[in-house]
């Protein structure tokens, strides 16, 4: 094949041959999706930050202030791939999402705990319930398209940044949860509780980064759909 490249897949492997076309092809698609969760994630910190000063929300400012570290998670990838060799600076990047995980983690535990010694009742937000519910449609879409598109690429920074996505549905999923209970029962503590859970599995995703050891977010779900 003229052009072609051997790559090293997420999992350590050799990554189907991609002809030069075709890269270049993968590295715009990486760029309009950084591009994209960039310009979503503004919006949703924006509007999460608003909702949560609004109804008192703690759990709803950590929320917009998670949408910052994936702004900065998917700038370091934009910057990656705007590089003349986007490969060189593969460890660097990857680096970098380790770091974003670990202050994601450090947030999200440190809100929580103080929301849950405060015991702060919170206000029903119509709000925050719509901008999580949206996050729980659109970011799994887009955390698919780049688990594919990084496996192709064998690119450990864009499997990396999808786990921040996947990290961004299961805050979003707690969020909503905690903000439902707490409009129909009142318990406030709920979202608290569940952030804290995010904030382990964000631990453990900075170590596998910061290690290099990026899989596939879906690779449970992949192996079974195999298996069948």
């Amino acid at each position: 094949m003229h052009g072609a490249v051997l790559l090293q897949d997420g999992g350590g492997g050799v990554s189907e041959t991609l002809t030069t076309a075709r890269r270049a092809t993968l590295h715009r698609r990486v760029r309009f999706i950084v591009g994209f969760t960039i310009t979503y994630n503004v919006i949703e910190a924006i509007v999460s930050v608003w909702a949560g000063v609004l109804a008192s929300s703690a759990a709803l400012i950590g929320f917009g202030l998670d949408s910052v570290v994936e702004v900065l998670s998917a700038a370091a990838i934009a910057w990656q791939f705007t590089r003349k060799d986007p490969e060189r600076w593969e460890k660097v990047t990857v680096k970098a999402i380790g770091i974003a995980f670990f202050a994601l983690a450090a947030y999200v535990s440190i809100d929580a705990v103080l929301a849950l010694i405060g015991q702060k009742d919170l206000d029903h937000s119509p709000l925050g319930l719509g901008i999580t519910a949206l996050s729980l449609v659109v970011m799994p879409l887009l955390a698919w398209i780049e688990v594919h598109t990084g496996r192709e690429l064998g690119s450990k920074s864009v499997m990396a940044d999808a786990k921040q996505l996947i990290l961004c549905i299961c805050l979003s999923g707690t969020v909503f949860i905690g903000l439902v209970l707490n409009s129909l029962f009142g318990w406030w503590w709920a979202d608290s509780v569940a952030a804290l859970v995010v904030a382990v599995l964000a631990v453990h995703e900075g170590l596998e980064a910061w290690r290099g050891d990026v899989e596939s977010p879906f690779e449970g779900l992949e192996a079974c759909r195999d298996d069948d």
